[in-house]
């Protein structure tokens, strides 16, 4: 059974303003039944890489033929083509995704200052081209996709929930961007990492405060390290858990609260292999980490109030055939990004696998192209803040994006929970022939991640910060220093007395009655220091 649906469910107004810790404690009297969302974003991977072959599983999909193919040079008419295939596997080592990178993939030739942005509508016919220039023989590396079975906990979200085929990265840029996105609508004029802006913290307002304000909770799992604290000002002490010792435990008690962010292993160690997906690490484990992460909601008795999203930050230099939305984006806050590109965030990133998870969607069910709120909108990151606050009936939007982007509640389409929805999922198949390389250098995502670390453990002061910290550290010795960093602040936090619910910001002195405590200290340090 195929469903396939477009217009979102009308909303009623929240008559209950009463807190709860937990989902089961509603706040809301809507016409959803949703108490508890819960958001996994995956690492660089496009949808036609990750998902275009479902097309033969179901031919709603808007996937792959093997018919698409890129030139090796779109300037020469003689240029020898690379068609997609169906063997992808493990991919090493990592294909370009900045900023520059994407503009040639998206509209066939390198970026200059002496084109208009954008230049004409996109080709999608140069990723082989830059693929090419980034290493000699990357071009069929990121010219494949998956078969269903290498996939097999995505083939079954696909056929027993819902998939959206038309969901793009919110900026044509990298990992961070468009992370901060997802959690604020904008990335305050960031295309890229900005080790400067990490001391200072970003200042925009995040879902995660306009939740708290209106009474309902949220929970960050973790596994080292949030990547969340990049948005200082949501830094709930209380609201940080570590997944291997709390998501289960929470998932089983019934205490997940009403929105909930997992994230994911960055770091690729032997004990510990990186289950984020991000090339060069194996996606068999991203796969494992998702079944986990379905069964532990599965079992929970919350389950029937529950709705998961799975999407991916950006394509990662990946295939995709399907044209990014280059007009009618409106800019978030009207920031211009920073030389030589100044980008004004008017156009969007490269599509995306995303997957919805309820016991309220039909199996099969595909959402494509959106109705609305405006006619140029779109399924992107913004997209889960705009439905976290129409399923909960937060206050107001969080920026112009969030306000355009079309919402999701929609594929909510039951009038009863299923029963019948899978308790558990395959086995993944390791894919990787060899192990974990913990002596790699560190991909531009681990670099920030080490370097959001050195602010927590004050050595941003050092001679060492930004670049000098990162351009000799292996994977290994990255993991073991954001481990420490992150466990030295939380105990600092304690210790010095700060209080559950208090909003710890960067840049801002906390004062108390009685003393001066480590976070006092560390922020009027970083004051000083500004």
């Amino acid at each position: 059974m195929y469903v396939y649906i477009s217009q979102p469910i009308p909303n009623q107004q929240r008559t209950s303003k009463n807190r709860t810790m937990v989902s089961q404690g509603s706040n809301s009297a809507s016409s959803y039944p949703i108490k508890t969302i819960v958001i996994l974003v995956q690492e660089n991977r496009s949808f036609d890489h990750m998902l275009g072959w479902f097309k033969s599983l179901n031919p709603e999909i808007d996937g792959v033929t093997g018919s698409e193919s890129n030139p090796i040079s779109t300037s020469d008419p003689n240029s020898p083509m690379v068609f997609f295939k169906d063997n992808s596997e493990y991919v090493d080592p990592d294909p370009a995704h900045s900023i520059q990178a994407i503009y040639e993939q998206v509209f066939g030739h390198p970026w200059s200052s002496d084109l208009p942005n954008p230049p004409h509508e996109p080709t999608m016919n140069g990723f082989a081209q830059n693929a090419e220039r980034t290493e000699k023989g990357m071009a069929e590396a990121v010219m494949k996709g998956f078969k269903p079975d290498a996939v097999p906990v995505y083939k079954e979200l696909a056929s027993k929930f819902g998939i959206c085929d038309r969901w793009f990265a919110s900026v044509p840029a990298s990992t961070q961007p468009n992370r901060m996105f997802g959690h604020s609508a904008t990335s305050y004029g960031q295309t890229s990492n900005d080790a400067i802006k990490l001391i200072k913290g970003f200042p925009q307002k995040t879902i995660f405060e306009s939740l708290d304000e209106s009474g309902f909770s949220f929970g960050i799992y973790y596994q080292y390290p949030p990547s969340t604290l990049n948005l200082r000002q949501m830094k709930y002490l209380k609201n940080f858990h570590q997944f291997d010792l709390h998501f289960k435990k929470h998932c089983e008690e019934g205490k997940l609260p009403n929105y909930v962010v997992v994230e994911q292993r960055y770091f690729d160690l032997l004990s510990v292999p990186a289950n984020d997906d991000h090339p060069s690490h194996d996606v068999s484990e991203g796969q494992k980490f998702v079944k986990e992460v379905y069964e532990a909601l599965r079992s929970s008795p919350q389950w029937r109030e529950m709705l998961l999203v799975i999407t991916y930050d950006e394509h990662g230099g990946f295939y995709d055939h399907v044209p990014t939305p280059t007009t009618g984006v409106p800019s978030p806050d009207d920031i211009v990004g920073p030389e030589p590109y100044h980008f004004r965030f008017d156009r969007l990133g490269v599509r995306v696998p995303t997957f919805f998870v309820s016991p309220w969607i039909e199996p099969g069910t595909v959402i494509h192209r959106p109705s609305g709120p405006y006619p140029t909108s779109e399924f992107e990151h913004s997209s889960i803040p705009a439905t976290v606050k129409k399923i909960f009936n937060l206050k107001e939007f969080l920026t112009k994006r969030d306000a355009w982007a079309a919402t999701f509640e929609g594929v909510i389409n039951r009038k009863n929970p299923r029963v019948d929805c899978p308790v558990t999922f395959p086995e993944p198949v390791k894919m990787r022939p060899t192990e974990a390389k913990e002596t790699e250098k560190l991909s531009d995502f681990q670099k920030e991640l080490v370097q959001m670390a050195a602010v927590l453990n004050g050595d941003h002061k050092s001679g060492m910060y930004p670049h000098k910290l990162v351009e000799k550290m292996t994977v290994a010795e990255a993991a073991k220093y954001v481990n420490g960093a992150f466990d030295k602040f939380c105990d600092e936090c304690q210790r010095g007395g700060i209080h559950e619910s208090e909003m710890v910001e960067l840049g801002k002195q906390v004062e108390r009655p009685k003393g001066r405590s480590f976070i006092d200290k560390f922020f009027k340090c970083l004051v000083c220091h500004d």
